[in-house]
């Protein structure tokens, strides 16, 4: 076991660096998250949700110092990187539309205006919607119509259209359990 040690010390040195960086990263990164999901009063499952991209984050860029910490080279690096880059980008284009839905997402999450419970305005010529938010997800809006219907909405449409606030905290301004 000493020789594992002595052989490979510098390694297990970048790898505790590395795990503590990280770590810290991390622990950055997910208070500033709560902190900013707190003070703008979003629903706990949404930081949840940024809690989860940061975890994903992390753990990539973790795979890829952990490669290079242990002997791979910069031009082995580079072609993994670049390979993995391309196959992903080639799915990701095949599936652009719930890209753009998980971005919006994320936009959404740092600065989008309205909360869950606000009963708001959609300008869409095609079909105009007036409507509670019920839940925001990474996907789609839930919004709850005046008949009672429930309709997703994705996020990236309601960062592209006009919308007006018809009212705040609709269900404790009323006192309605539901529409």
């Amino acid at each position: 076991m000493y020789e594992v040690f002595t052989t490979y010390r510098q390694q297990i040195a970048f790898t505790i660096a590395i795990i503590v960086l990280l770590a810290i990263i991390q622990i950055i990164l997910r208070k500033a998250a709560h902190r900013v999901g707190k003070h703008s009063e979003i629903n706990i499952t949404r930081t949840k949700l940024m809690f989860k991209y940061i975890n994903i984050l992390i753990s990539l860029v973790a795979i890829f110092m952990f490669a290079g910490a242990w002997g791979m080279g910069l031009r082995d690096l580079s072609l993994i990187f670049s390979s993995t880059f391309a196959v992903i980008g080639v799915a990701l284009f095949a599936i652009w539309s719930i890209l753009s839905n998980v971005t919006s997402g994320i936009i959404m999450f740092f600065s989008f205006p309205y909360r869950i419970g606000d009963k708001i305005k959609i300008h869409d010529k095609d079909m105009p919607i007036e409507a509670v938010i019920e839940d925001i997800k990474a996907f789609h809006l839930h919004l709850r119509m005046e008949n009672g219907e429930l309709t997703t909405y994705p996020n990236n449409l309601i960062l592209q259209k006009a919308v007006t606030l018809v009212q705040k905290d609709y269900y404790l301004d009323e006192g309605k359990d539901s529409l």
